[in-house]
C-alpha cells in the first residue's frame, strides 16, 4: 500500500478527550453518554462534508474516526468517497496495545478503511522493555496489513524522558526544537529495523525545515520512495499548528496533515454549552478545516 497526492485528515478518533474534556465524565460512559458523544462526532462529520462541498478535494479529504463512537460515520465516509482512517490502539494508554486484542483484523476488515492507524508513544532512550514490547505488536500489525495490501498510518509521539527534559532545564519548547527531531528519526529507524513499515508517518510539528527534511529522508530510506509524512496538530493553538504546516509543506515527502482538537474542540464546546447552534458549529469546523488546507496548499506552492 502506498500513498500519492495530498492528504488532509480531520482527526476525531479521540475518546478520552470527548469523555472527560467535553462531557466531563468520571465513570465509564452510559448508553446515553455514548449516544451524546456519537452525536457530537456527527457534527464534526457534517463540518467535513461541508468543507468537501465547498472545495476541498474529496480524494484528499480524510477523516480519522473510531469505531466506538463513530462506527456509523465511518460507514458513511465510504459512501461519501472520503479517505477513511481508523485507530486500532486502545485509547489513553502509555503502551501501545490493540483495542480489540487478537481480533483487530476482524474489525479492520469490517470497516475497510484506507488506513489503519496507531498512536504510539516511543522514546528510543526510554524504557527498553516497553519499547521492545511495542515493536513486537507493531510488527505484527504491519505484517498483517501489508500482506493484505492495506494502508498503515503511524502516529509517533516522542515524550521526553526525565533526563532529556532536565537537559533543557524543563523547557518543553526547547526539547521540541533541539532534542526531539533526532529522537523522532531514531524512533523511525528502530521501527524500520524491526520490520515496522508505515505507509504514512504522522509527525509532531517541527520548527525547522531541515528537521522535516531529515525526517522525510528517514521515512523514505531504503527504497521506501512512496512513503509519506503528514503533520499532526497535537491539540495546539491555531497559530502554532499553522506554523508547523508552513514548515512541513515545502518539504518533499510531506503531503498534508492530520489535525483534530485545534479544529473542532471550541466549536463543539460552544454548541454543547448552548452558545451556538448545531449548524453554526458545523460551519465553524468547516471554515477552520478549509483554512488549514489553504495554509498548507499555499505553503506547498
Amino acid at each position: 500500500m502506498t500513498t500519492r497526492g495530498q492528504l488532509y485528515v480531520l482527526a476525531f478518533d479521540h475518546r478520552g478527550s470527548f469523555e472527560k474534556g467535553l462531557f466531563g465524565l468520571d465513570a465509564p460512559p452510559s448508553p446515553d453518554d455514548v449516544a451524546r458523544i456519537s452525536d457530537a462526532k456527527a457534527v464534526i462529520f457534517e463540518g467535513l462534508l461541508r468543507a468537501a462541498d465547498q472545495g476541498v478535494p474529496r480524494r484528499a479529504a480524510g477523516m480519522l474516526v473510531d469505531e466506538q463512537y463513530g462506527g456509523a460515520l465511518a460507514r458513511r465516509a465510504r459512501e461519501e468517497d472520503l479517505v477513511l482512517a481508523m485507530p486500532v490502539e486502545r485509547s489513553g494508554q502509555d503502551e501501545f496495545d490493540f483495542e480489540y486484542g487478537d481480533e483487530f483484523g476482524k474489525h479492520i476488515e469490517e470497516f475497510d478503511p484506507a488506513f489503519a492507524k496507531v498512536l504510539v508513544r516511543y522514546n528510543p532512550e526510554g524504557d527498553r522493555e516497553l519499547n521492545a514490547r511495542q515493536l513486537v505488536r507493531l510488527e505484527q500489525l504491519s505484517t498483517w496489513l501489508h500482506e493484505r495490501n492495506r494502508g498503515f498510518l503511524f502516529e509517533l509521539l516522542v515524550p521526553p524522558t526525565a533526563d532529556q527534559l532536565a537537559s533543557v532545564e524543563g523547557d518543553g519548547d526547547r526539547f521540541d526544537r533541539h532534542v526531539r527531531p533526532s529522537l523522532v528519526i531514531q524512533s523511525m529507524r528502530d521501527c524500520h529495523e524491526r520490520g515496522v513499515e508505515p505507509d504514512v508517518w504522522k509527525i509532531e510539528g517541527l520548527e525547522r525545515e531541515e528537521d522535516c527534511e531529515a525526517v522525510a529522508k528517514q521515512a523514505r530510506s531504503g527504497g521506501r520512495d512512496d512513503v509519506a509524512c503528514i503533520v499532526l496538530g497535537r491539540g495546539a493553538d491555531r497559530e502554532a499548528v499553522e506554523r508547523w504546516l508552513r514548515v512541513g509543506a515545502g518539504v518533499a515527502g510531506f503531503v498534508g496533515f492530520a489535525i483534530g482538537r485545534t479544529i473542532w474542540f471550541d466549536p463543539l464546546k460552544a454548541w454543547l454549552g448552548g452558545d451556538v447552534s448545531r449548524d453554526r458549529a458545523a460551519e465553524l469546523i468547516a471554515e477552520t478545516y478549509r483554512g488549514m488546507v489553504e495554509v498548507y496548499r499555499r505553503a506547498a506552492a
